[in-house]
């Protein structure tokens, strides 16, 4: 049910809503240990909201290297941000677990067909550890989390509001609300901490708000509030708290989009695939050392 959103299949907007909702709190980061990432000194000793930010990023470069879709990325940002927040790791170890909740979500949303060999991700993703020790992060990650791996990500809530919003958008506004631009912004704020406290639900509509914004689109505005309006009275969200939340995505897209902002970069992964890598690929991990044992706190 949290996967199907549209096609024949699909169920009615008020039920897919209602089983998202269901879900959204019981899949969300713990906010305790959020704070504590957000308090930690960066002196390369604890687990930061930089270094975080930074393993997001692998994510992405990933994910397009891959071809993978936009439900493996959000779903990875989401079980790692879920871990990152009950337990407190090294960040020697962040490779690793960011590796291991990739893999994860690809598994769980990828064809079979599609899935690499972990031996071939950790090569080409340029990590220091075995498949051994992937294995046994694995493990780690999805006790961790209790084996609840499928979760409402904020892409779910944005491909349902925008598939509820154009059924009530005539044929030549509909063109103007594009969902492949909504989700290439959805992306950059994965890549910000500062949308980890907040809920999928809010952040996606206040995706859809931004909209509004836009002086080019002067002709979608009247229909898009309207049905932005409805939705936003069906989520209880706040005038005032939808309006934070908006300015939040809007000052995160300003400065994706800066020449500044370190952005995803698959090109050091390019020189991986050559022919004389690509046949070294299968049986050498085996030559690189073993991780550390990892010490397992709670927050």
């Amino acid at each position: 049910m949290i996967d199907q959103v549209t096609g024949a299949g699909a169920l009615p907007f008020a039920l897919q809503l209602k089983a998202l909702l269901d879900h959204e709190a019981r899949c969300q980061p713990k906010l305790c240990g959020l704070r504590v990432i957000e308090s930690a000194p960066d002196n390369g000793l604890r687990m930061t909201v930089k270094l975080r930010d930074f393993q997001v990023r692998e994510f992405l470069s990933l994910t397009r290297f891959f071809g993978f879709s936009s439900e493996t990325f959000s779903l990875a940002v989401n079980l790692l941000d879920r871990f990152l927040a009950v337990m407190k790791i090294q960040p020697k170890h962040l490779a690793c677990v960011g590796l291991c909740c990739f893999y994860i979500a690809v598994k769980t949303s990828e064809e079979e067909k599609s899935v690499p060999l972990a031996s071939d991700l950790i090569r080409i993703s340029q990590n220091r550890f075995t498949v051994h020790d992937m294995m046994r992060m694995e493990k780690i990650v999805l006790e961790k989390l209790y084996w609840k791996v499928k979760a409402p990500t904020a892409l779910h809530f944005l491909r349902l509001f925008h598939s509820r919003i154009q059924q009530q958008l005539d044929a030549e506004t509909k063109r103007s609300l594009n969902i492949e631009r909504l989700e290439a912004q959805l992306k950059a704020c994965h890549c910000s901490f500062t949308f980890t406290k907040i809920k999928p639900s809010l952040l996606a509509l206040a995706l859809l708000a931004l909209e509004t914004d836009d002086p080019h689109e002067c002709e979608l505005m009247p229909a898009l509030r309207e049905a932005l309006d409805a939705l936003q009275e069906t989520l209880t969200v706040k005038a005032g708290e939808l309006v934070c939340v908006r300015e939040l995505v809007a000052k995160c897209l300003s400065e994706y989009s800066s020449s500044k902002t370190l952005r995803p970069n698959g090109q050091r992964l390019r020189w991986m695939i050559s022919g004389r890598t690509a046949r070294q690929l299968k049986h050498s991990y085996y030559k690189i050392a073993h991780l550390p044992t990892i010490p397992e706190y709670t927050c």
